[in-house]
């Protein structure tokens, strides 16, 4: 069965720039040119929040992995964490020199990378907004930057028309990628962590295996591609391109399995859902359409799971496969286990997702207490600036 539209969005005013789900899928957030950041419920009959705040486009938002917060780049040089819910409180920090244009959360929620046009990806923690290092060897625009999936890496891509790979403990740039022949508007890591794919103005999506420090896959279009997500199970792709398509490629057998036409003009950005059931677009017309994945869902349900138990599925996938590694071969459990082994497993999902519960609490806790902080700053700024106009009336009196 064909992907599908499911749900459409209208309220921004301006170019969609990005988009993200929540970890559960109830929520997505999206950015526009219009500076605001809108966060959609995906519950019929559910109001959206506009959220109002930056001072010019906002160009990246992202959940965290938890999705107690939502974190945005903007124009205005500054990075907002937001609380996604009715008060839509926030807290800023003047991030870069220059344009934000890529925010992302670490996997464990406890640090973000940001990106610029000052040329440097900068790492904060997230619970402090406290700047930790700067990366600078870009000599262009940095355009996107992520952290791989068990957070030793950064993966960055830039108008130099490189991707580059650095070690976040040492700091270094560990492999420069420079076989693009334009700029290169996004990157991401395949959720195994071994390879990444860009997607590049000169109409190419290229997959690189980062351990080898080789192409693996190259896919030719015919317009500019603007953005790019991994189905969770790492078996497939889903673009935007300028010529208003998505695709979703098939990585498995290295081909193009759908082109969806739905926005008017280019579609600028694309996410899958957590669970890759759904993916969600934005395009210049100012809207963003939710799509029902349907395709091969019984493979990815199984794919998935097999990753979380640990348990397996036989099968020898083709050419990537084999190449990545994706930890989807392995051995199947003996009948005999599978008894304790269930027991083992939902008492494991519970408690994870328990403390998965925690580190989101947290997150809002540390967030309020930042906001508080915020304010505090400001009302003392505020009572300093009365005493010292009160000092200068006495002076004026007595003098």
């Amino acid at each position: 069965e064909d992907p599908s539209l499911e749900r459409h969005f209208k309220g921004h005013r301006d170019a969609i720039t990005s988009v993200d789900f929540s970890l559960n899928k109830k929520q997505l957030a999206s950015g526009s040119m219009d500076s605001c950041l809108m966060i959609w419920s995906m519950r019929p009959q559910m109001r959206a929040y506009r959220f109002v705040g930056h001072k010019d486009a906002v160009l990246c938002v992202q959940f965290s992995p938890s999705g107690h917060l939502v974190a945005s780049g903007s124009r205005d040089k500054t990075v907002r964490l937001w609380v996604p819910s009715v008060k839509g409180e926030s807290t800023v920090f003047k991030a870069h020199t220059a344009t934000v244009r890529s925010v992302n959360f670490s996997s464990d929620g406890q640090s973000l990378v940001t990106a610029s046009d000052d040329k440097t990806i900068k790492v904060w923690t997230v619970h402090r907004q406290k700047f930790l290092f700067s990366l600078s060897q870009h000599i262009n625009w940095v355009r996107c930057a992520r952290f791989s999936p068990d957070g030793r890496l950064i993966v960055s891509a830039s108008d130099d028309k490189t991707v580059k790979l650095w070690d976040k403990t040492s700091r270094e740039c560990i492999h420069s990628f420079c076989e693009h022949g334009g700029f290169v508007n996004h990157v991401d890591f395949h959720p195994s962590g071994t390879c990444i794919a860009a997607a590049g103005t000169d109409n190419t999506v290229k997959v690189w295996d980062v351990r080898m420090n080789r192409l693996l896959q190259h896919y030719q279009g015919n317009a500019v591609v603007n953005s790019l997500s991994f189905h969770p199970s790492g078996n497939y792709l889903v673009t935007a391109s300028n010529d208003s398509t998505l695709k979703i490629l098939d990585l498995l057998e290295g081909r193009l399995l759908y082109t969806l036409h739905g926005h008017q003009g280019p579609a600028t950005c694309v996410a899958f859902s957590r669970a890759g059931d759904f993916f969600a677009s934005g395009g210049s017309d100012e809207q963003v359409m939710v799509w029902k994945t349907n395709f091969d869902a019984a493979d990815y349900g199984d794919v998935l799971k097999t990753q979380k138990s640990g348990t397996s599925v036989d099968g020898a996938h083709r050419t990537l496969q084999s190449e990545m590694d994706c930890g989807v071969h392995l051995k199947k459990t003996k009948p005999q286990d599978s008894g304790r082994n269930q027991d083992q497993q939902e008492e494991e999902m519970s408690l994870a997702n328990t403390l998965e519960h925690i580190m989101g609490q947290l997150d809002v806790l540390t967030q309020t207490v930042s906001i508080l902080e915020q304010r505090l700053t400001l009302t003392e700024d505020k009572l300093k600036e009365c005493l010292e106009n009160q000092q200068k009336i006495i002076q004026n009196k007595t003098s």
